[in-house]
């Protein structure tokens, strides 16, 4: 039987992602002891009911006692006081990461916290649901989904191999990306699409006045699927535009640039128009589905 890469997980938050890496790991055979932690007694006790880790405690410096890879999975927001937190009981040689969408303003965050002889190596799994809370954990969530690593120019690379090999272990594809460029990145395929998502809900029920109920009846197909991340956790959300707002804003206004030109066309019956930018991005669209399915 293989070793486990780790001898001590610790996972400081215990919701979707930090859930389903507990599960996984598991799994897997990643590490032969998994601990968790967050500040909510009531967070705690579901995770323990739910048995994703060994255990999971309200003291999230105890929790990091003895780990070998701890992974913060707050929202981004929480990241550098939770690091703080926990920086007086990471021993020497660990290795310390997180699961933010957002790179930049998180590295900021964290990095002032990790003790010398403590390796920092950023991360981002491109994955996940709707679902919020440790109820929500899956198996299976990272499976041939991408993780990004982003690591720092100082990053050890024995320990940024280490955890690309956790990653992979979970079922992951790795990539090492440039925490700036990442962030760009996911401003346009992952940020700017829910903040749409969570507009046009809003948009239609402030729309709809008396025919909210029609509205509702009628959710189907089309804005039923395209709405389906607004129902994502708002406090993850909030962070991740505070945090990364340089690039979202870039993204948003060239977005609205697009709008506006489409705006125009309908106004001025240009079918040309609208039929061309649609033939173009349907085959942009089959392209990313073909390419996923490869």
């Amino acid at each position: 039987m293989t070793a486990p890469l780790f001898d001590k997980i610790a996972l400081i938050g215990i919701g979707l992602i930090g859930g389903s890496i507990a599960l996984e790991a598991r799994k897997r055979g990643l590490a032969r002891t998994i601990v968790a932690a967050t500040r909510s007694p009531e967070t705690a006790a579901l995770a323990n009911k739910l048995k994703l880790a060994d255990h999971c405690g309200t003291d999230l410096a105890e929790a990091c006692r003895d780990a070998d890879l701890v992974i913060v999975c707050t929202p981004v927001g929480a990241c550098g006081p939770a690091t703080k937190a926990i920086a007086s009981s990471l021993k020497p040689g660990c290795i310390v990461s997180d699961v933010g969408s957002v790179k930049q303003t998180v590295i900021a965050d964290m990095a002032p916290h990790i003790p010398k002889g403590v390796h920092f190596v950023p991360a981002h799994p491109v994955a996940g649901t709707e679902n919020s809370g440790p109820e929500a954990a899956l198996l299976d969530l990272f499976q041939g989904r991408w993780c990004i690593v982003t690591p720092l120019p100082d990053s050890d690379e024995a320990a940024v191999a280490r955890l690309e090999a956790f990653w992979k272990g979970l079922g992951s594809q790795v990539e090492r990306i440039d925490p700036k460029d990442h962030d760009r990145i996911l401003a346009i395929t992952s940020h700017l699409p829910h903040l749409i998502a969570y507009t046009i809900v809003g948009t239609a029920d402030d729309l709809g006045g008396h025919l909210n109920s029609e509205i509702l009846k009628f959710a189907a197909g089309g804005f039923r699927d395209f709405t389906r991340i607004a129902a994502s956790d708002p406090t993850m959300w909030r962070d991740v535009f505070m945090n990364n707002r340089e690039a979202v804003l870039e993204v948003l206004q060239r977005f609205q640039e697009d709008l506006f030109y489409l705006q125009r066309a309908i106004r001025w019956g240009e079918g040309d128009k609208l039929f061309d930018l649609f033939t173009r991005t349907r085959e942009i669209r089959r392209a990313l589905i073909h390419l996923n399915q490869a």
